[in-house]
């Protein structure tokens, strides 16, 4: 690996930083909010609710099921040792940037065939998971593998992983706000064995 002269890691840093922020802007603007918001009501409404994703796309949506804990809603990681059975009154947040990974897919399986609503978000609703979804929150993304650079510069997907973590911390302002609790109550929630 090169190295560089801290002024000109300096400007590149910048300007990496600066192409990552324009990507999500760009793709914030072409969401379909209106379909969006129909996630709101479905987490409202579950009686549990339980994340799951791969990689970064996991842990974007360990810190939404974080998030949404604080609020006071029963919400599992997949995988989890202490993760219940899933039943026909919960919710599957599953997310897949190509909706075809197979762990994924097959815990969509499961919820669906246990009765339970499946949200998926991923970049494509033509996709094995978006058939099982109720509802594909679409996010204008690179997958993975795409590596022409058309949709993002980033590598791997990263866009896709950035804007899931960025949604869903609105989807949980917009819970918040509906809810009302202040911030010193939902506090009370936050881990305090750390």
């Amino acid at each position: 690996m090169n190295s560089a002269n801290p002024d000109d890691l300096s400007l590149t840093l910048q300007q990496n930083l600066r192409t990552i922020l324009q990507e999500n802007q760009r793709l914030a603007e072409q969401l379909d909010y209106r379909a969006v918001a129909a996630l709101v009501p479905r987490l409202q409404q579950a009686e549990r609710i339980f994340v799951v994703g791969a990689g970064r796309t996991g842990l974007a949506l360990k810190a939404t099921a974080m998030r949404l804990m604080h609020l006071g809603l029963n919400v599992f990681v997949v995988g989890e040792t202490t993760t219940p059975a899933i039943q026909a009154s919960d919710l599957l947040l599953a997310g897949s940037g190509s909706g075809t990974t197979s762990t994924i897919v097959k815990a969509a399986e499961k919820a669906a065939a246990a009765g339970a609503l499946v949200v998926a978000i991923s970049t494509t609703a033509a996709s094995p998971l978006g058939a099982l979804a109720a509802q594909v929150v679409l996010l204008p993304a690179a997958q993975k593998q795409d590596h022409g650079g058309s949709l993002s510069e980033q590598y791997a997907g990263s866009l896709f992983e950035q804007a899931v973590l960025l949604l869903m911390d609105a989807v949980f302002q917009t819970l918040w706000a509906l809810d009302g609790t202040p911030a010193e109550e939902l506090w009370k929630r936050h881990a305090n064995l750390e």
